[in-house]
C-alpha cells in the first residue's frame, strides 16, 4: 500500500492537472515516441552500437516527457547530452521551445539558456578537440545553438507573453464592461425611480380628482341619460388609467410587474390580446364605427409580446380618435404559422376635426416601433390609398406558444439595428453582459476599413519580404564562403592520379590547393603513419565515399623538395 500511495503521489506531481489532460497525455506520448525513433535513427546513421542507440532513444523519451514539469533541468541536461551525441539535436529544439514558454522570470530564463550554451559548446569542442580547430568549432557551434535553441526559445517566450497580455486585456475589458453595465443599471434605476415618483405624485393626483368628480357628476339628477352614459365612460376610463398608472409606477420603481391576482390580475390579462376585442367595443361605445376580426389558430404569446399587441391596437385607436374623428376603424388579428399580425386600418375622417387643439407628445408611433423591436418584432405605419391610415405589427410567438415539434419564431430585427456589436460566439449568462468584442476580434478589426486593413497587410508583407531578402543574402553569402573554403581543400580523383612520385614539390603544390581551411582541419591526424621527416598535404576528394559515414581523402608527402609518397584512403566523417 505504501508503494502504491507513493506512486500515486509521484504521478500527481509529474502529471499535474493543469499540464496533463487526457488529450495532452496522448499527444505527449506520441511526440515522445516520435522523438525517440528519430534519435535512434540518427544514432544508427552515425554508426553507433545497439547499446548506445537504445540508451539515447530512452533518454530522449524520458526528457521529452519531463520537459514541461522541469523545464530548466531538462533544458540544461538536453544541451549537455546534445554536445555529446547528435541524437539529442531534434529534442533540443523541442525542449528550447517548451522552456521559453515555461521558465518563469527573465533572469532565470537567461541563466538557463546561458548554462545550456556553455555546456553544449564546451562538450562539443571537447569531443572534437583532436580533429578540428577550437575557435572554428566554437564559431559554428554557437551559430548552430543560436539557430536551433535560442531562436525557438525566444519565439516561444514572445508568443507566450503576447498571449498572456491578450488574455489580461480581455479580462480587463470584460471587467470594465461589467462595471459600466452596473453603473448604467444604477443610473437607470435611479432615473426610473424618479420618474415613478413624479408620475405617482402628479398624474395619480390628477386622475384621482377626475375619478371623484366624474363619479359625483354621474349621480347628478340634472343630467340626461346620454350625458350620464358619457360621464360613466369617463369615470371608467379614469379608473382604468389609475390602475395602469399604478402598474407602470411599480414596474418603473421595482423593475418587476405587480402580481396578477384578483381584480388587478383580471385587468392585467385584459390588457393583452384577450382584451383587444373589449378595446374595440369601447371604441364603438364612444361613437366610432369599429370592427374586430380574428383569423387563424389562436396561439399564446409571451407576456411582453402579448402586451405589445394590446398597446399597438390601443395607440392606433387613440390616433384614429385624434386625427380621423368619425372614420371607420377595422381591427384584425391574424395568427400566422410563425407570427401574430396585428393590423388596424382607419378610413379618412368623416367630419371636420374639432376646434380644440389635439394634445400629442409625438412619441406614440416611435414607442410602438421600439416596443415591437424589444420583443423581436416590427411595426409598419403609413397612409392608405384612400387617405386613411394603417398600423400593422408583426410579433413572434414566445416559448409559451410552442406546439409539439415547433420552433420559436426568429426575431425580426435587422442585423444593422443591433447596436450592441456583441460577439456571436458568447451567449448572455448569469455572469453579466458579454464582452463587446474579444481581443482577437479587435485585432482583426483594427483599422475599421478596407484601406487601413490593406495598409496593414501591405506593411506586413513588406516586412516579411525584407526578412526573407536578408535571409537570402545571408544564406547566399554563407554558401559563397563555404564553396570558397571547399575549393581550398578539394581535388578531383583524376588530378590525384595525374601526379607522379618524384615530381618536384613546388610543381606539385602549384597544381594543388593549399588546404589552409577549416574544412580540412584535423584530416592530417588520421590515416596511415606519415613517412619520417616528411611534410604531408591532405586534401579531400570531390567524389563521395562508398559508405555514408566515410569520406575519401588524398595525402601527398614531401621530403628534400620532392614528392616521395601519395596515398588515397577513407576517414570517418564527424
Amino acid at each position: 500500500m505504501y508503494v502504491i500511495s507513493r506512486l500515486r503521489a509521484g504521478w500527481r506531481w509529474w502529471a499535474a492537472p493543469e499540464l496533463w489532460s487526457r488529450r495532452r497525455t496522448a499527444g505527449e506520448a506520441v511526440l515522445a515516441a516520435v522523438l525517440g525513433l528519430l534519435a535512434a535513427g540518427t544514432e544508427e546513421l552515425q554508426g553507433s552500437g545497439q547499446l548506445r542507440l537504445w540508451a539515447v532513444s530512452a533518454a530522449v523519451v524520458v526528457l521529452s516527457l519531463m520537459r514541461r514539469r522541469l523545464p530548466v533541468t531538462v533544458l540544461v541536461a538536453t544541451s549537455a547530452l546534445a554536445g555529446l551525441s547528435g541524437g539529442f539535436g531534434l529534442l533540443l529544439m523541442v525542449v528550447a521551445w517548451s522552456s521559453g514558454r515555461r521558465i518563469a522570470g527573465a533572469g532565470r530564463a537567461l541563466g538557463a539558456f546561458t548554462a545550456s550554451y556553455a555546456l553544449y559548446t564546451g562538450l562539443t569542442v571537447a569531443v572534437n578537440w583532436s580533429s578540428l580547430r577550437p575557435l572554428t568549432e566554437v564559431l559554428f557551434t554557437t551559430l548552430y545553438f543560436l539557430a536551433t535553441t535560442l531562436v525557438p526559445g525566444l519565439a516561444s517566450r514572445y508568443w507566450t507573453q503576447r498571449r498572456t497580455l491578450l488574455h489580461a486585456l480581455q479580462e480587463r475589458n470584460a471587467r470594465l464592461i461589467r462595471e459600466r453595465a452596473m453603473i448604467v443599471d444604477q443610473a437607470r434605476l435611479m432615473e426610473r425611480q424618479r420618474i415613478a415618483q413624479d408620475m405617482h405624485d402628479s398624474l395619480g393626483h390628477q386622475l384621482a380628482l377626475i375619478s371623484v368628480h366624474t363619479g359625483a357628476l354621474e349621480v347628478d339628477r340634472g343630467l340626461t341619460e346620454r350625458q350620464r352614459e358619457v360621464v360613466g365612460v369617463l369615470r371608467e376610463a379614469s379608473v382604468h388609467a389609475m390602475h395602469e398608472l399604478r402598474e407602470v409606477v411599480g414596474l418603473l420603481r421595482d423593475g418587476v410587474e405587480a402580481p396578477a391576482n384578483g381584480a388587478e390580475g383580471a385587468q392585467s390579462t385584459a390588457r393583452g390580446t384577450a382584451g383587444i376585442e373589449a378595446l374595440t367595443a369601447e371604441a364603438r361605445a364612444a361613437g366610432s364605427e369599429a370592427g374586430f376580426r380574428r383569423s387563424g389558430e389562436v396561439r399564446a404569446l409571451s407576456g411582453p409580446a402579448d402586451r405589445a399587441a394590446y398597446r399597438i391596437v390601443q395607440e392606433a385607436l387613440t390616433n384614429a380618435y385624434k386625427h380621423a374623428p368619425g372614420a371607420a376603424i377595422a381591427v384584425e388579428l391574424r395568427y400566422e404559422p410563425d407570427s401574430l399580425v396585428v393590423e388596424i386600418v382607419n378610413g379618412p375622417p368623416s367630419r371636420a376635426r374639432p376646434a380644440v387643439e389635439v394634445v400629442s407628445g409625438g412619441q406614440g408611433l416611435p414607442g410602438l416601433h421600439e416596443r415591437a423591436r424589444l420583443v423581436g418584432g416590427m411595426v409598419h405605419t403609413g397612409r392608405t390609398r384612400d387617405g386613411g391610415f394603417r398600423v400593422a405589427g408583426v410579433l413572434p410567438y414566445g416559448a409559451e406558444g410552442l406546439v409539439a415539434g415547433g420552433t420559436v419564431g426568429a426575431p425580426m430585427v435587422d442585423v444593422e439595428d443591433d447596436f450592441r456589436q456583441q460577439s456571436q460566439n458568447t451567449p448572455w449568462g448569469n455572469g453579466g453582459p458579454v464582452m463587446d468584442w474579444t481581443v482577437s476580434e479587435r485585432e482583426l478589426a483594427m483599422g475599421g476599413n478596407r484601406r487601413s486593413t490593406g495598409g496593414a497587410i501591405a506593411l506586413g508583407c513588406g516586412i516579411g519580404a525584407g526578412v526573407l531578402l536578408l535571409l537570402a543574402l545571408a544564406g547566399g553569402f554563407g554558401m559563397y564562403f563555404l564553396m570558397k573554403e571547399i575549393d581550398k581543400a578539394t581535388i578531383d580523383p583524376s588530378q590525384y592520379r595525374s601526379i607522379e612520385i618524384g615530381t618536384p614539390e613546388d610543381e606539385v603544390r602549384d597544381q594543388l590547393p593549399d588546404g589552409d581551411t577549416f574544412i580540412a582541419a584535423g584530416l592530417d591526424r588520421e590515416g596511415p603513419e606519415e613517412p619520417a621527416g616528411a611534410r604531408c598535404l591532405v586534401l579531400m576528394s570531390s567524389e563521395l565515399g562508398e559508405k555514408f559515414n566515410t569520406e575519401p581523402v588524398f595525402r601527398f608527402c614531401f621530403r628534400d623538395g620532392k614528392l616521395i609518397e601519395k596515398k588515397s584512403y577513407e576517414v570517418a566523417t564527424r
